[in-house]
């Protein structure tokens, strides 16, 4: 079964040859396997988010091969990054990023509408995926009208609408009190396994961590140790994630 997510030899460098350089990322491998719900950890500067922003072709690699869903990302010219993109990728992000001019109806239509999607195609997916995320209720009301976890599931729901490979969430619980926290990460955990989606979740978070099948930890630029959970429960995983994060720091 192909993966949809294959990192071979990422290296990132930032500056210029003849500047003082930075390196970012140095020779990252790790795969995602369809269905699979992976978590990458690692405190602030240590690479996390520009691996996340590799991946979901927001920036490019010095060196290295990226393949999503069989696809060589970094050989994709622009129009070609935007398509695949479009159809492939879903993101959810810290802060949401809903347009607030825009009812939650038309945000969570925004993808389909980008690819000249007709009507009669998006109202039965925006239906779909909003009584899957139970937010038939709200659909007509404007993003400064819901509560700081409606937004995030409407923000789920447009990642979601146009059936991507994979969803990149961008640290998606830090702007959500632990009660909407629980909520979205049960959300993401019943999309993983019942429509079999693979996520990608960028988290300095042990608990948003916990609902992972596996956890990358990455420090300096590298992938320094990976933790699975081995069919425990949740909250021993939780402690699994908490005495590794405690040993990888020091």
């Amino acid at each position: 079964m192909q993966n949809i997510v294959d990192v071979k030899n990422i290296e990132k460098i930032y500056g210029k040859a003849n500047e003082k350089q930075f390196k970012a990322l140095s020779d990252v491998n790790f795969e995602v396997q369809p269905g699979e719900f992976v978590g990458i950890m690692g405190a602030s500067g240590s690479g996390k988010t520009t691996l996340l922003n590799i991946l979901s072709t927001l920036d490019t690699p010095t060196r290295g091969q990226v393949k999503i869903a069989g696809e060589d990302i970094t050989q994709l010219k622009n129009n070609e990054m935007a398509d695949f993109r479009a159809n492939q990728i879903g993101f959810i992000f810290q802060d949401f990023n809903l347009l607030e001019n825009l009812t939650a109806y038309e945000n969570i239509a925004l993808p389909l509408a980008l690819q000249n999607r007709s009507n009669k195609e998006i109202k039965p997916a925006v239906a779909r995926i909003s009584e899957k995320l139970g937010l038939t209720e709200i659909l007509n009301h404007y993003p400064t009208e819901l509560s700081g976890g409606q937004k995030q599931r409407v923000a789920a729901a447009r990642a979601l609408v146009h059936q991507p490979k994979i969803i990149f969430g961008d640290e998606p619980t830090g702007a959500l009190d632990s009660k909407s926290a629980r909520a979205l990460m049960d959300t993401m955990t019943k999309i993983n396994q019942e429509d079999n989606v693979s996520i990608l979740l960028v988290t300095h978070d042990p608990f948003s961590a916990s609902f992972c099948d596996r956890i990358l930890f990455i420090k300096d630029g590298e992938i320094g140790q990976e933790l699975k959970n081995e069919s425990h429960s949740r909250g021993e995983f939780y402690q699994e994630i908490l005495d590794s994060l405690g040993t990888f720091a020091e």
